[in-house]
């Protein structure tokens, strides 16, 4: 018993050798990893990575694709952004519209009365000045008498015989529509001949 116990003993130090020098090797690596350039790394990778082997272009199309896709990411926010800062004062806009419509009813029924001429210029300069500010913003009015119909910008409200216009022109604007550049904001609600 006394020799098996003898001849573990070289083996297990032989093992112990053996981990040491590993370790010693591995140390070794990471020193001299340690020491080396970002260009002498490179220059090591492309060494000892086959640019023919199938796992480098695979890699490389990964790679390229990964690029590509965050361009199209970049252009994608840019026009999202673009898009935001040219139509950001639709919401103020819009809430707006009902004091165009108030000076819009204010000279449709002031105007008949002799007594509120003067009062009926002045609403008159005011929303003149109104939507020359707002014009300036892209806002413009949308539907107008004598327009042919269009679906896309006007809302019939009615439709009546007018006898000398054509089918499908707007005899009466009963709310000025507008839009905010290209974008419609509201329709114009117009009765439409029959």
């Amino acid at each position: 018993m006394a020799n098996d116990e003898t001849r573990d003993i070289p083996a297990e130090n032989e093992e112990l050798a053996a981990e040491a020098a590993r370790g010693a090797e591995q140390e070794a690596a990471q020193g001299a990893a340690d020491a080396l350039t970002g260009e002498e790394v490179a220059a090591l990778c492309r060494e000892r990575v086959c640019p023919a082997c199938d796992e480098h272009q695979k890699a490389e199309d990964i790679r390229l694709r990964a690029l590509a896709e965050l361009e199209n990411v970049k252009k994608r926010l840019e026009r999202e952004r673009e898009e935001h800062l040219k139509y950001a004062a639709e919401k103020v806009l819009s809430d707006l519209l009902p004091t165009l419509d108030h000076l819009d009813l204010a000279l449709q029924y002031g105007s008949s009365d002799p007594a509120c001429k003067n009062m009926a210029v002045g609403v008159e300069m005011t929303r003149k000045l109104f939507l020359d500010a707002l014009a300036g913003h892209g806002l413009q009015p949308v539907g107008e008498k004598g327009q042919p119909f269009d679906p896309a910008l006007h809302e019939a409200v009615s439709k009546e015989e007018a006898p000398g216009t054509e089918s499908g022109t707007i005899i009466a604007v009963m709310q000025r529509g507008y839009r905010l550049k290209e974008r419609l904001l509201r329709p114009a609600k117009v009765t439409v001949s029959a």
